[in-house]
């Protein structure tokens, strides 16, 4: 039994590998929406930023559908009783933000984080929490940074999820999405903090010179 679990975890982390929000707007209108955006994230807000909506649309489904895929197929044929099934909840985020198709970078893992959540249905607290918080943080509470409305979400959905989650297995499975997206996040924002200061010295070079 348990390595069924190990193969849903590897389904799960190669699965969530594939970066639709990159894949799509290369095949539909040849665009690489790692070096056309801003911030290089291969993730389904740039699908629809780069490709316009029918790539971001698509890269929306495929991302949700790779995150429940796993989780419906490990839930349907052998349940949900190890604990293992907390890794295999974590393993398509953990894959679309480490992906093993792209020299282990990745893309922030909040469409795929809602279609492992989506998977679990009819257990619907998890669902639940996450857009509650994710919508709170985004369109209520004012803020400048997207990235720290994002880890803000993720962080009330981790703690929340041990009060109100009552199966243990699930209950760990959601703090490890939000760990290893709140993870991502900080990565990107570090990442975009030293492009911008290159940016800033080749700038200032240039007014030099």
């Amino acid at each position: 039994m348990e390595y069924g679990y190990l193969f849903y975890i590897v389904f799960g982390f190669l699965s969530g590998s594939i970066l639709f929000g990159r894949i799509i707007p290369y095949l539909f209108k040849n665009i690489d929406v790692t070096k056309e955006s801003d911030d290089g994230n291969p993730g389904v807000f740039n699908a629809f930023a780069c490709g316009g909506p029918v790539c971001g649309i698509l890269a929306l489904v495929m991302d949700l559908l790779k995150g429940a895929l796993p989780v419906v197929l490990c839930v349907s044929y052998i349940g949900t009783d190890s604990l293992l099934f907390a890794l295999v909840l974590a393993a398509p985020v953990l894959g679309h933000a480490h992906s093993a198709f792209n020299r282990g970078k990745g893309g922030k893992g909040i469409a795929v984080s809602f279609g492992v959540l989506i998977g679990l249905l009819p257990v619907w607290q998890p669902l639940a929490l996450l857009i509650i918080w994710y919508l709170l943080f985004l369109m209520i509470i004012p803020g400048k940074s997207n990235t720290r409305k994002s880890i803000y979400a993720f962080l009330a959905f981790g703690i929340s999820a041990v009060f109100v989650v009552k199966y243990k297995m699930i209950r760990y499975g959601c703090m490890l999405i939000s760990g290893v997206v709140i993870h991502k996040h900080y990565l990107s924002a570090i990442a975009c903090g030293q492009s911008q200061e290159k940016i800033y010295e080749k700038s200032k070079e240039g007014r030099i010179r």
